[in-house]
């Protein structure tokens, strides 16, 4: 097949599973994976024939999306605030609203000197923040070695130099270990787990259940954690980002004005849901 051939047989099969704008979306990824060209490009050499391994690999990716496996694992690549980023089933896969996050700390708090990401998964976050703001002193923790170890190889890629630590911050032992920061970010659980019923195969059935859900009956139990460490770990002027279910914005800043925190912001999304949450500590 040739690389129109091959992106109209991809995109065909994947409509048995997705809408027809996504099935191009991920037969477009997948094309520029194999044969190494933009769209533009493929667009010119269209005719040009794949080679037996090339067309291999085509039907391989193939039989993997087909079973709902995320495109991102399947090409075990994900891209996050500029970033080509390593992602295999050991990490979340990183989310628009989670970069608009980045985002934020990024034009809000680029004279702040010391951050800690907590729960950070593929070290997203992390890494984008160090490479915006090259003179920060940045921590990173997570309770999963097996995430902690994708997150030192996406920050030996970036050539970033942070601190990371595995650490459950729901145990008071790791918060009373852990210096002050001016800075406290996270991405934590925050999915009731009865919400998993109406979630879709490729998240379900691949992404790691312990970076999403949370029990039912104390679905804010990162984000007490969190204000608790915040209380006695934030730096005066310091803050704490967090992104936030959007069902649960007011019930986080009721959390967080409990342990002394203020001046609180929540943020929608460029969805126009409130996804992100700011606090402060005078």
């Amino acid at each position: 097949m040739n690389i129109s051939e091959s992106h109209r047989y991809l995109r065909d099969a994947l409509t048995a599973l997705y809408d027809q704008r996504e099935a191009g979306n991920i037969a477009d990824m997948v094309m520029e994976k194999i044969s190494g060209l933009k769209r533009i490009d493929r667009v010119l050499n269209k005719g040009h024939e794949l080679d037996p391994a090339q067309t291999q690999l085509l039907h391989r990716y193939a039989d993997n999306l087909l079973q709902h496996q995320p495109v991102q694992y399947v090409l075990q690549e994900a891209w996050f605030y500029g970033m080509r980023l390593y992602v295999d089933e050991r990490v979340l896969i990183p989310r628009p609203e989670t970069e608009e996050l980045a985002e934020w700390i990024i034009k809000e708090e680029i004279k702040k000197t010391t951050i800690i990401d907590i729960g950070t998964g593929s070290g997203c976050i992390a890494i984008a923040l160090k490479k915006n703001v090259p003179a920060a002193d940045i921590w990173a923790i997570d309770i999963s070695e097996a995430a902690l170890e994708v997150a030192q190889k996406h920050a030996g890629m970036q050539h970033t130099d942070i601190t990371f630590l595995k650490a459950d911050i729901l145990q008071e032992a790791a918060q009373s270990s852990l210096p002050p920061f001016d800075i406290i970010v996270s991405n934590p659980p925050y999915i009731p787990a009865s919400g998993e019923k109406e979630m879709s195969k490729n998240v379900t059935q691949y992404e790691p259940h312990n970076a999403l859900f949370v029990p039912d009956n104390d679905p804010l139990m990162f984000y007490s954690a969190i204000a608790a460490f915040a209380s006695g770990n934030l730096n005066a002027n310091g803050h704490v980002y967090m992104e936030i279910h959007e069902a649960m914005g007011e019930a986080v800043k009721d959390i967080f004005e409990k342990h002394g925190l203020s001046d609180i912001i929540i943020r929608k999304d460029l969805q126009g849901k409130e996804r992100m949450i700011r606090a402060g500590k005078r």
